[in-house]
């Protein structure tokens, strides 16, 4: 039987989805961030157009089931763990709100500059992109952290 308290499985889901989402995020953060600033720009564009097209439906979902898997974490725990894991959703709706706000547009354009010339700033929209990455990275590797801190947390009855 599941303890009320400290839910198994709604701490295994969240730190599975939350660790992917932050493990993501950071991937691009640490590697492909640095990977675009040292290639031409028609093969950023065209290589960020791709990769865009395929992390759509993967990241949009992934961040679905992270702020889900959190807020049941958050409904299913008590006490400090439950504002603990609420703020771990917050955090990821976060990250969710900052991408579709703030990355999705400017993937927009980016793929018509795939295909055509990028404006005279474009150099300051690509630097506005990196800025949006890095908080949404951070709202997820927060969330995480707060979901890790929920589940390695000792229970009462493991306590001295």
């Amino acid at each position: 039987m599941l303890n009320i308290e400290r839910p198994l499985l709604a701490r295994a889901c969240a730190l599975f989805f939350g660790g992917l989402l932050a493990g993501a995020f950071g991937y691009g953060a640490v590697n492909v961030l640095y990977a675009f600033r040292r290639v031409p720009l028609d093969v950023r564009f065209t290589f960020h157009t791709a990769l865009m097209s395929v992390n759509g439906l993967v990241m949009q979902s992934l961040m679905g089931a992270t702020i889900l898997s959190t807020l049941v974490l958050a409904v299913r725990s008590s006490a400090r763990d439950r504002w603990l894991a609420g703020g771990a959703a917050v955090l990821a709706v976060a990250s969710f709100l900052i991408t579709r706000l703030g990355n999705v547009p400017i993937n927009q354009h980016i793929k018509v500059w795939a295909v055509s010339d990028p404006p005279v700033d474009y150099a300051e929209i690509l630097s506005r992109w990196e800025a949006f990455h890095v908080a949404r990275t951070a709202c997820a590797v927060s969330a995480f952290l707060l979901v890790v801190f929920v589940t390695l947390r000792p229970t009462k009855e493991t306590r001295p």
